[in-house]
């Protein structure tokens, strides 16, 4: 049996029935030109083919502390078809999938699911049809690029391809080396000596950004700085996913002609749609939000696991332009940055653990879901620009969605996939009433930037 590490056990630690603790994304596909009545059913049968898996994805929960072999693993547990009605459209799609991602994964089985969906009416323009791949897996098993990296592994840059090994089935090489990554066999005096070699650089930056919290000129974020916000309520069970691609040029250019780096912008549009969405509900908070950015600490392939930390970041949404506010979050951006470039990757695990702690521990309790260390999670997942193909049908859209947690009742998560930016949207409905409208927002803010981008 393999050991859960902290951070896999604090994920199945904090779910429950309104909680769950999955990930997904939603894969979009278009059929190939010429493709026949059948290509659906040859697809279905060329991924059920692989009914073994291997690890993590024949493994479950065991004691809470251990990863233990399904020995009764069956795939028809974990893959679904779905056929909705002819010519179902994106909305229609995301309608059924926001009810199957409020649902929580069976933790007597393999925590993972996956749904293959057809019929889906193409909504750009396109004459060719749609299918979409859902994939829902826990965060115990895989955080968001660990995520990406198992899509990928499944699909293909070669158009005519029509082998391949799916996520749950990986080659003989790819095997070994998630043996070795998980290998937790360690003597235990290099793990204390690791973590005694972490303490004092994480101490001197704790002395140092305390210092920075009562100095009012600095760009130093801190757990008590978040303003109390519709965003960080009780959630219920409810969810609500919205999707939206842009084309990525459209941030690069103009992040390029305002000098600032694209995640710079896509932060600032975020922070510009937040602005008018609470502006909307008159729910604008006095104090700017504070947005818990993911950042990857991965110096490997690797393709299970969690390994990331978080910048606290202030989204100046308290600033009536956009040149303030993105102001604001360069300047919070960059004092993050500098600060964990001096930690290495595990001092970095220990800073957050330290800096951190009060608000997992709040999350696991619930106690005060109003008073909170962010307002919310805003995620960008890198990927690359080459075109993947799965059994010949082009992906034409990668879209995530999150996990909400009490106090946190909304998460934005960005894919960078080909030539766009496909925006995924996480929300309970419940506690953000007409949250439908935050992507058209987005858009609009979009909009402003790259009218700045002109005049500078």
């Amino acid at each position: 049996m393999k050991t859960l590490s902290v951070l896999d056990y604090l994920f199945l630690f904090l779910e429950n029935k309104k909680q769950p603790m999955h990930i997904a994304g939603l894969c979009l596909f278009e059929l190939p030109i010429g493709a026949s009545d059948d290509f659906i059913p040859k697809l279905i049968k060329t991924l059920t083919k692989h009914q073994q898996a291997d690890f993590p994805f024949n493994h479950k929960p065991h004691r809470w502390f251990f990863w233990q072999r399904d020995e009764q693993f069956n795939l028809s547990h974990h893959f679904h078809h779905i056929t909705l009605t002819p010519n179902s459209s994106l909305d229609d799609l995301l309608s059924h999938l926001s009810k199957k991602h409020s649902q929580i994964i069976p933790k007597d089985k393999p925590l993972w699911t996956l749904y293959l969906i057809d019929n889906i009416c193409p909504a750009d323009g396109s004459d060719r049809p749609r299918f979409a791949i859902w994939i829902k897996i826990h965060h115990s098993l895989a955080d968001g690029v660990a995520g990406m990296r198992l899509i990928k592994k499944s699909l293909s840059s070669d158009p005519n391809c029509r082998e391949f090994s799916p996520f749950w089935a990986t080659s003989p090489k790819n095997r070994q080396q998630i043996n070795e990554l998980i290998d937790t066999t360690q003597p235990a005096k290099t793990l204390i000596k690791q973590q005694l070699g972490a303490i004092y650089p994480v101490i001197k930056a704790l002395t140092l950004g305390l210092k920075e919290h009562f100095n009012p000129y600095s760009p130093f974020v801190s757990t008590f700085d978040a303003p109390k916000s519709i965003l960080n309520q009780r959630i219920t069970s409810t969810r609500h996913l919205s999707v939206a691609s842009f084309d990525k040029s459209r941030f690069s250019d103009t992040a390029k002609a305002l000098s600032i780096t694209t995640n710079d912008l896509l932060l600032a549009v975020c922070s510009g749609a937040l602005r008018a969405y609470l502006m909307s509900q008159n729910a604008l908070p006095a104090k700017p939000l504070i947005a818990f950015v993911p950042i990857s600490l991965r110096r490997d392939d690797s393709i299970t696991g969690n390994q990331l930390s978080f910048l606290l970041t202030n989204l100046g949404t308290h600033l009536d332009t956009a040149t303030a506010r993105l102001s604001a979050i360069k300047d919070s951006i960059d004092d993050g940055k500098q600060r964990f470039a001096r930690l290495s990757p595990a001092q970095v695990i220990c800073y957050s653990a330290i800096a951190y702690g009060w608000a997992g521990i709040n999350l696991a309790t619930g106690l005060l879901p109003t008073r909170q260390a962010f307002n919310l999670i805003i995620s960008n997942v890198p990927s690359d620009s080459t075109p993947l193909y799965l059994y010949g049908a082009k992906l034409v859209g990668i879209y995530p969605a999150s996990v909400l947690f009490d106090g946190q009742a909304m998460n934005i998560t960005l894919t960078n996939h080909q030539d766009q930016i496909d925006f995924g949207i996480t929300a309970c409905s419940t506690a953000l009433p007409n949250i439908g409208q935050f992507l058209s927002l987005v858009a609009d803010e979009l909009g402003v930037f790259e009218r700045l981008a002109k005049t500078s």
